[in-house]
């Protein structure tokens, strides 16, 4: 177990620093709900900016506001987790490469590494400690925080900065749409539970979090434990395994108050997801997010920002889809996140 100490998040919502939480909702109406961005030149210098990608730009901006939320300068270890990358430097490359044979140019290519974030993360904050990357597609966030709970646990490290950052492009989300992952036009983020198309609705953000060995005066929650689930056989299974994954925490399935499903919209699996909680955590409320920042690879880090300020607050938005109703205490909330009841993984939070 270890504590969230401090958090830095950019998404299609306004959850940059001094905003409310989660209030107002920000509609989004276009083919992919894209993330509000900062303004860059708080966080990062304008003349070294413009040599960076908008996906490097986001996290080096989310890693800092965590630090200053958590009070920390330099922490002793960076761990990202993404996706795809920066889909937008690969484009780049690949679009000159099918253009008239000349000089590539290498800033691009350089970007478009999976490791460059973390990288320019140590860069800026100075750090020369433990740097790593997962990817890991739907389970890149998780492997992160497994990794930071091995870094404290084993006495390696007493603070861990750790986060999960994807983006999304109108050409990735162009050729994505043709496998059936996303919805085939576009369709408003409020009316994304009535809307009969097939598929979820794309989504992007950055998530860092200063996980810490030591609880203090800025603690949001314990993040207690972290486990992935890779093509269950069954939503037998699927429900057997969180009763597990609880119990194994010394915990009873009442004991959960909150359960922040992974429903993007998609019909299909969502009903594949309400089945499993409901043979799982019968007696849990449930809460439905990602129709305020869309579906990406690491969406659970959305979802962990949203369980630690409810957990720190006592409070849940109206924004937040509450089914049946909110519960009458916020001990423990489960995030379950999925994706085409393929990739399964949980994370318990605790107040």
């Amino acid at each position: 177990m270890a504590y969230i100490n401090g958090i830095g998040i950019i998404s299609p919502q306004d959850t940059l620093p001094g905003s409310a939480f989660l209030e107002p909702v920000i509609e989004h109406t276009s083919e992919f709900m894209k993330s509000i961005e900062p303004v860059y030149k708080q966080y990062i210098d304008p003349i070294a900016s413009r040599r960076l990608s908008r996906l490097i730009k986001m996290g080096i901006s989310s890693a800092k506001m965590c630090m200053l939320d958590a009070g920390l300068e330099v922490p002793d270890a960076i761990i990202t987790g993404t996706g795809l990358g920066s889909v937008e430097d690969t484009e780049k490359i690949l679009g000159e490469l099918t253009k008239e044979e000349k000089f590539l140019n290498p800033t691009p290519f350089i970007q478009s590494t999976y490791n460059t974030i973390s990288s320019q993360i140590a860069i800026n904050l100075k750090c020369h400690q433990y740097n790593s990357t997962y990817v890991h597609r739907c389970f890149s966030l998780e492997s992160c925080l497994i990794d930071a709970l091995l870094q404290i646990d084993e006495g390696s490290a007493q603070n861990v900065l750790t986060g999960g950052i994807d983006e999304m492009t109108l050409n990735h989300l162009t050729i994505i749409r043709r496998l059936g992952l996303w919805k085939p036009e576009a369709v408003s983020n409020l009316d994304l539970w009535s809307s009969p198309l097939p598929g979820a609705l794309a989504g992007e953000g950055a998530a860092y979090f200063s996980i810490s060995k030591e609880r203090n005066e800025k603690t949001y929650a314990s993040l207690s434990a972290v486990q992935t689930l890779y093509k269950p056989s069954s939503t037998e299974q699927t429900a057997e395994a969180v009763v597990r994954f609880v119990t194994e925490q010394g915990l009873r399935p009442e004991d959960v108050d909150l359960v922040m499903m992974g429903n993007n919209g998609n019909d299909e699996h969502d009903r594949i997801c309400d089945e499993v909680m409901m043979k799982a955590l019968p007696s849990a409320s449930r809460m439905l997010y990602k129709h305020l920042c869309g579906e990406y690879h690491t969406v659970s880090g959305f979802a962990l920002f949203v369980a630690a300020n409810i957990l720190r607050k006592q409070f849940i938005p109206s924004s937040l889809i509450n089914i049946p109703s909110a519960p009458g205490k916020l001990e423990t909330i489960l995030i379950h996140n999925h994706f085409r009841d393929t990739d399964h993984s949980f994370i318990l939070v605790r107040r």
